[in-house]
């Protein structure tokens, strides 16, 4: 979470300096705010990407879980697949 408020920061104060740099004609404030706001963004497309992988492994180790509990009637296993299959469902929503 704190990555993303950092993140959401930085993309903020980049465009405020991109567009004052370009208010004022400063060419050099407006490139510097340019690269801070898109930084910003690839950080945080970066951190999505790595959750939604994360999310996505969650399910199919629970769907995994569930298949196996059902076939061999483990059911505290299938359970445990219900729990990481939902866990991971939600991970990827955040």
């Amino acid at each position: 979470m704190a990555d993303k408020l950092r993140n959401t920061a930085n993309e903020a104060i980049g465009g405020t300096k991109q567009t004052l740099g370009n208010t004022l004609g400063n060419t050099s404030m407006a490139a510097e705010g340019t690269a801070q706001k898109a930084q910003a963004q690839a950080a945080q497309n970066a951190k999505e990407a790595q959750r939604q992988a994360q999310g996505t492994a969650r399910n199919v180790e629970g769907q995994t879980q569930k298949a196996t509990g059902a076939m061999t009637g483990d059911r505290s296993l299938e359970a445990k697949g219900h729990v990481n299959d939902t866990l991971g469902s939600a991970q990827r929503k955040m």
